[in-house]
């Protein structure tokens, strides 16, 4: 999945070092990592919720161990536990919907529709943070669910069932940014980073009833990897971000499709068909619009 961590960017317009895009690079690698994961887990019968789970857990540990919990206090306090537990579930959702959807959904179609994130989160943010799209935005959004409506073809055969998640998956992002904006102001960024695993990891914990034991080694070291996988890559974006503006990298987590169409290929043996390469080529434009035109107001304010 790709990453919305409250970091703050340099203003400089220089040009983007090397380092950040290779971090960008690697960030993408990592989460397709997690997706085909998550993918191959499914497909051998393993639910949705405890692959979750286990995703959260690990993360939890890995953020504890890397802020060194026992000794920063900074990393439990918190402004307003509602919105920390929100925030939670709307990035459990996010990944929960995107699993399940990944039982039926290619890799290269789940992470295309996730890159209209940007375009929901534009027009949401009217009425949810006073932030009002224009007109050249709500075209842009307009755009990308042509692009979406070409992915998943409706009238135009069976629609595939695990269309609905990814859909899900990608507004629960989207909640997720918006909520994460908001709170970046009043909560301290290790705090955000937190509980934003242990909310998730700790609410639905009762998924660990319904979990069914991996049969093979191969399986187990799968499932102890999902932490490793979420959690590096969204360090690396860390990084990537602390070297350059976010609009200078805008361009490179979206090359994170070429990952998930090659995992994809290689693993599966999937390719997507004409109608969703065109669909990712439409929500892709619209998606790099939106963030030049945000990049162009903020400069001009």
């Amino acid at each position: 999945m790709v990453s919305s961590l409250p970091v703050p960017a340099p203003s400089s317009q220089e040009a983007v070092p090397a380092a950040a895009i290779l971090y960008i690079f690697a960030a993408g690698i990592l989460f397709s990592c997690l997706d085909s994961s998550a993918k191959y887990l499914v497909l051998q019968g393993i639910p949705p919720a405890f692959i979750s789970w286990m995703r959260f857990a690990e993360h939890t540990v890995l953020v504890f161990i890397f802020f060194r919990g026992w000794t920063n206090p900074a990393l439990f306090r918190v402004k307003s536990i509602r919105f920390q537990l929100l925030r939670g579930l709307c990035l459990f959702g996010s990944t929960y919907f995107n699993f399940y959807a990944l039982q039926t959904m290619q890799l290269g179609e789940t992470i295309t529709i996730t890159f209209a994130a940007p375009m929901v989160i534009a027009a949401l943010a009217g009425p949810l943070l006073g932030e009002w799209a224009g007109w050249r935005r709500w075209a842009a959004i307009i755009v990308a669910f042509i692009g979406v409506l070409i992915i998943a073809r409706p009238g135009f055969g069976t629609l595939n069932p695990g269309l609905p998640y990814s859909i899900l998956a990608m507004l629960s992002y989207s909640l997720y940014v918006l909520l994460t904006r908001r709170m970046a102001s009043t909560e301290s960024p290790e705090s955000l980073i937190f509980f934003s695993a242990l909310a998730p990891a700790v609410l639905i914990s009762p998924a660990i009833t319904q979990a069914v034991m991996p049969q093979t080694w191969f399986q187990i070291a799968l499932l102890l990897m999902l932490g490793f996988f979420g959690g590096v890559g969204h360090y690396l974006i860390i990084l990537a971000y602390r070297r350059a503006t976010t609009a200078a990298l805008a361009p490179y987590p979206f090359l994170q499709i070429v990952w998930m169409l090659a995992f994809g290929y290689v693993f599966f043996g999937q390719f997507p068909d004409v109608y969703t390469l065109v669909g990712a080529v439409i929500v892709i434009g619209s998606g790099l619009y939106v963030v030049h035109r945000e990049h162009r107001l903020r400069r001009r304010s």
